[in-house]
């Protein structure tokens, strides 16, 4: 397989305009509604015709495997921009931007939702 693994991803919500309101927050997104038939479902912007998303496994104190074991990672310009934002859009930090080495920089949120998520930056 010559391209990255993960094509497409779902954050399970319950309060969907709450969960909406923290993404738009943060990154400033503006979502398109999919339709769907049996489920609400908004879209984060997209364009398949370009580069996707990475992915590996981690082993992370205070992080369970299972329900909440998959970490999404958001690509932002300075991960510490977004961090700032977490609070006062209703999310709670759980690891402030650090290093990780010649792959740039993270930090680890909760959205409103309670579901863990990665900013990351090269910078």
């Amino acid at each position: 397989m010559d391209d990255n693994p993960i094509r497409w991803f779902e954050i399970y919500v319950q309060d969907m305009e709450r969960a909406k309101a923290f993404y738009t927050a943060l990154f400033d997104y503006q979502f398109k509604d999919l339709e769907a038939p049996d489920a609400e479902m908004w879209a984060f912007p997209e364009d398949m015709s370009k580069y996707g998303a990475g992915g590996a496994l981690i082993k992370m104190e205070g992080v369970p495997s299972g329900g909440s074991g998959t970490v999404v990672y958001f690509g932002t310009d300075d991960c510490s921009v977004q961090e700032a934002r977490v609070e006062k859009a209703g999310g709670r930090v759980f690891k402030p931007k650090f290093s990780i080495g010649p792959y740039g920089f993270i930090a680890l949120v909760y959205d409103t939702e309670g579901t863990l998520i990665g900013l990351h930056s090269m910078k």
